[in-house]
């Protein structure tokens, strides 16, 4: 099925509002950590933040490892620090690295104000920033950090966190949490389907027929061994496209309607939902590979389009960043 046939945007006003409250606040804080979701650690990492926090240290958090692809995630973490950046690898719901989001922080705060002859105080505590967008696991995050169930509220739907609030964490650090943010516009709705799939947009704004048949599509292609081996369905089908799976899908399970029509609705719950909870086991619905392929032949079409200054002249700007991100060139 055509992606296009639903185009999907959601940002709903808290959204606007809990961006000028983090461009009000990045001043208050040391390091900034975004969680990202493990199974899309590229396309769940919000572009605006980038623009945002090019003055602060940033931590990649990368949660819900235990439903990605485990040789993927790890391609991701070397694609990443490659690029700059601190990654953790984290299972917020196991508590799993967790601690190694306060440390690395006090270490990037401490070397950062090392290099800049700042004298760093014990009696002040490392403030750090945790963003992300919604449905990442943030809320778990913070409440495994400050160890306490209460800290931040949680909830397997996007929009929990309504409101940012301080939290002191046990270690001393303060950590200030606010609520999931996407970007007002998807140029790719690709980028935009994926994020879909793991619920970060409302599904009350989506065709629950389009999601899933979209994501079977996915599926197909990286993992069809898995749709085989979980609802029994015949090999050749992977050969048709994700309607022809689903119908098929609900066959197999006996998702029947009165007449022998399959009940379409009640197969693309359960599919979507067995997904989101990792019953079709270890997923990543993309690789790094595949980033820096479609960089490569946007770059290439760039510079056929403007010649080769405009590339000569963005290669010049990231130069003059350092590897935290920060901007140099002024």
């Amino acid at each position: 099925m055509d992606e296009n046939k639903q185009n999907i945007n959601w940002f709903p006003g808290h959204m606007a509002k809990t961006r000028r409250m983090m461009e009000e606040n990045i001043k208050l804080v040391d390091v900034v950590v975004e969680v990202v979701d493990a199974r899309i650690p590229a396309s769940s990492k919000n572009p605006y933040l980038d623009q945002l926090w090019n003055r602060r240290p940033r931590i990649i958090a990368m949660n819900k490892t235990d439903l990605a692809d485990p040789a993927v995630t790890e391609r991701f973490k070397l694609w990443y620090e490659e690029k700059g950046f601190t990654v953790v690898m984290i299972d917020a719901l196991k508590g799993k690295n967790i601690k190694d989001i306060s440390r690395r922080a006090v270490e990037i705060v401490r070397a950062r104000r090392s290099s800049q002859n700042a004298v760093y105080r014990a009696d002040r505590p490392v403030r750090m920033m945790i963003t992300g967008i919604p449905n990442v696991g943030k809320s778990t995050v913070i409440n495994q950090l400050a160890h306490r169930s209460d800290a931040a509220k949680t909830g397997n739907k996007p929009g929990v966190t309504k409101g940012k609030q301080w939290i002191r964490l046990q270690d001393g650090a303060s950590l200030l949490d606010t609520p999931g943010i996407l970007w007002p516009k998807f140029d790719d709705q690709a980028t935009a389907w994926k994020i879909a799939f793991i619920g970060s947009i409302s599904d009350g704004i989506l065709d629950t027929y389009n999601l899933c048949v979209n994501l079977l599509d996915n599926l197909k292609v990286r993992y069809g061994s898995r749709l085989t081996e979980r609802y029994g369905i015949d090999p050749s089908v992977l050969q048709e496209d994700g309607a022809h799976i689903l119908e098929a899908i609900g066959r197999r399970r006996g998702h029947l309607k009165q007449g022998g029509q399959v009940d379409v609705e009640r197969t693309c719950v359960m599919v979507v939902d067995e997904f989101r909870s990792g019953k079709l086991g270890r997923i990543s619905l993309e690789t790094p590979e595949e980033l820096t392929a479609a960089s490569a032949a946007a770059d290439a079409a760039s510079e056929a389009e403007n010649g080769p200054a405009a590339g000569e002249k963005e290669m010049g700007a990231a130069a003059e960043k350092d590897i935290h991100g920060e901007d140099r060139s002024e």
